[in-house]
């Protein structure tokens, strides 16, 4: 119970900041005394919450409470070490050990290994980097200088991903949470059911539609396949689809709504305050890109199940859509209030999240009073659930950020990828930065990802010509692959436990879904029209390139028996990816391009026109 109390007073203390409570009382604190407290409260929370195995809860109990007095001792003294910041005392550097090395020890409980174990590589760095041979030689730092840098400095971890983290990430998690309390996800998942379950594959395309409106707001891949999995994994395998390929078109639905507006899983406003950009610039560039995920994806689907002669569930067994529109009032009216704050009145996003989650809640009250306050404590504690991780997250960016800003490793980093662009061009730094990216990402949450690899490799992308969003995005793109990208894939896996299916099988299924977020990034990383920057011609051209492409590839990798099998389905493949490369070789309003084009929209027509195989082939049994 204390436990759960202790979770719940992390979202209740970002609640009272967003509604300025410290200026009701007439409190002045700065905003760095705020997030230390909060990164105090989620160490303490990260620690008791998941205890070590055996009979040790006081030494839990000692840890947590010694690192949150340790964050809480720099809120109580940041104004007096702003402006005294030579002396480096014991009082100063004890706590730092105790804070940081607190927070480690609460990631590798909340987030795995892998990123305590990143986080740990950088701070060996910093201690010793001017050890380190060549270019990667850093600067000598005196190691109580280093300490305080990373403990209190707003470059490392009460810096800006934390900020974001504890004020714009914390809204929308509130703000799903109470969705979800309040009915978001059933009327979701009825929505979905009453629009695509009685299409051809209709289970695999609720799937597709539930998880992408949900997993934009969820923040976190395998969170979105187990509560959408859950119901959309039984219901797929119930109409044929084999339990590898279910829980594949689960986890790449899942993964997708990271990348998709408006929400992105909350990593959009992190992206917006990396590059100093309005948050709807964000947006309107990943919406290109998103809408091809989810359309390919979605056709990939439909020729499947075409070729397995896989027919939708019967109408009368589905939502009515009336109905479905009737009871979706705790997903569509929030969501409203959402755009009419942030679009309209321009509201912060956390904020325009908050004060939507205070609609949404305010509509349940009405509806269903008696239940009214039971929620609350669900709400506060599955929001603490959710928080605590990426706050964790954001601790451990903190401290990457701070090793790379004051140890020059970034601008090694930048250097060594500029020799691998120097040698062969921009494509194999793409593909270098692609594999890193997916190498990085293994394990982590999406903040995490992103935050980790952006600061790593962004800036080598950017030197070498590619715009500033169009290196983020492909970063986030391949860091979240990762998910997906056997060995280690996690979203994939996730969803396996689900299906009872073979891991390894429903990870290559996986990457075979998922093929045109492995192909698109290399795209709009050299032509940003994809990305909404530039003429209308040229994201028209962009477009359609990219379509017949996609539709050409997933017809190819939906059945063996595309296209005839044998030399058309390779043609067909060819011709895809000539096409689809195009714009990205030659200039989209080139006449060479606009050639590639016009000629695509003949060639794919006769190559459709042979399609799938039409006779069903025998289904895999779907236990």
């Amino acid at each position: 119970m204390l436990r759960a109390i202790i979770s719940a007073i992390v979202p209740i203390l970002g609640v009272l900041w967003f509604l300025d409570a410290p200026g009701w009382l007439g409190l002045v604190i700065i905003t760095e005394q705020y997030l230390a407290v909060i990164c105090g409260l989620a160490c303490l929370a990260g620690v008791i919450t998941k205890p070590l195995p055996g009979k040790l809860e006081a030494l839990d109990w000692l840890v947590g409470l010694a690192t949150m007095l340790s964050w809480c001792w720099l809120a109580w003294n940041y104004e007096a070490w702003l402006i005294d910041p030579i002396n480096r005392g014991p009082e100063k550097w004890v706590p730092a050990i105790l804070a940081i090395l607190g927070a480690l020890e609460a990631t590798r409980r909340q987030c795995g290994t892998v990123l305590a174990g990143l986080a740990v590589l950088f701070l060996a760095y910093g201690f010793f980097g001017w050890m380190a041979p060549g270019i990667f030689e850093a600067s000598y730092l005196t190691p109580v200088r280093y300490l305080l840098y990373i403990y209190n400095d707003t470059n490392g971890i009460p810096g800006l991903v934390l900020n974001v983290g504890a004020t714009q990430i914390l809204g929308f998690i509130i703000f799903g949470a109470t969705l979800n309390v309040v009915g978001g996800s059933r009327a979701m998942t009825d929505l979905a059911l009453a629009t695509m379950g009685h299409r051809r594959g209709g289970p695999a395309k609720v799937a597709v539609l539930a998880s992408s409106l949900f997993g934009t707001l969820s923040g976190s891949t395998v969170a979105n396949v187990m509560s959408t999995g859950v119901v959309t994994i039984p219901m797929m395998k119930k109409s044929g689809f084999p339990p590898r390929y279910a829980a594949a078109i689960e986890a790449v639905a899942s993964n997708g709504g990271q990348i998709a507006p408006p929400v992105m899983g909350a990593t959009a406003f992190v992206i917006a305050e990396f590059l100093q950009v309005p948050y709807t610039d964000v947006v309107l560039a990943a919406a290109i890109p998103a809408f091809f995920y989810y359309f390919l994806l979605y056709r990939m689907i439909d020729r499947f199940a075409l070729a397995n002669g896989l027919d939708g569930e019967p109408k009368e067994s589905l939502p009515k859509i009336g109905t479905a529109l009737l009871g979706a009032w705790p997903l569509i009216a929030p969501i409203a209030v959402l755009i009419w704050f942030l679009f309209y009145l321009g509201y912060s996003p956390g904020k325009a999240a908050l004060y939507s989650a205070f609609a949404a809640y305010a509509l349940f009250v009405v509806t269903t009073p008696r239940r009214a306050l039971a929620v609350i404590p669900e709400i506060l504690r599955n929001s603490g659930q959710t928080l605590l991780p990426i706050l964790l997250v954001c601790a451990v960016a903190g401290i990457v950020i701070g090793t790379i800003n004051i140890s020059g490793l970034g601008f090694a980093l930048t250097l060594a990828l500029g020799k691998i662009a120097a040698v062969g061009g921009v494509f194999p730094l793409l593909l270098a930065t692609a594999l890193i990216a997916i190498i990085l990402g293994v394990g982590m949450p999406t903040t995490g990802v992103y935050v980790i690899v952006s600061v790593l490799l962004a800036p080598a992308l950017v030197r070498q010509g590619i715009g500033d969003m169009s290196a983020h995005l492909f970063i986030l793109y391949f860091g979240l692959l990762s998910m997906l990208t056997p060995p280690v894939a996690v979203a994939s896996y996730a969803a396996a436990s689900i299906a009872g299916s073979d891991m390894w099988q429903t990870g290559i299924s996986g990457v075979r879904l998922a093929i045109v977020a492995y192909l698109l990034p290399f795209v709009f990383a050299l032509n940003p029209a994809l990305l909404m920057d530039g003429t209308w011609l040229q994201i028209g051209i962009s477009c359609l390139t990219v379509a017949v492409a996609g539709t050409l590839l997933a017809d190819v990798l939906a059945s063996k028996r595309s296209f005839g099998g044998g030399a058309m389905r390779l043609v067909a493949l060819l011709a895809a990816l000539v096409i689809g490369a195009s714009t990205a070789v030659v200039a989209p309003d080139s006449l060479p391009a606009i050639a590639i084009a016009v000629i695509s929209l003949p060639v794919a027509w006769a190559l459709t026109r042979i399609g799938l195989h039409s006779h069903p082939i025998k289904k895999e049994p779907a236990q």
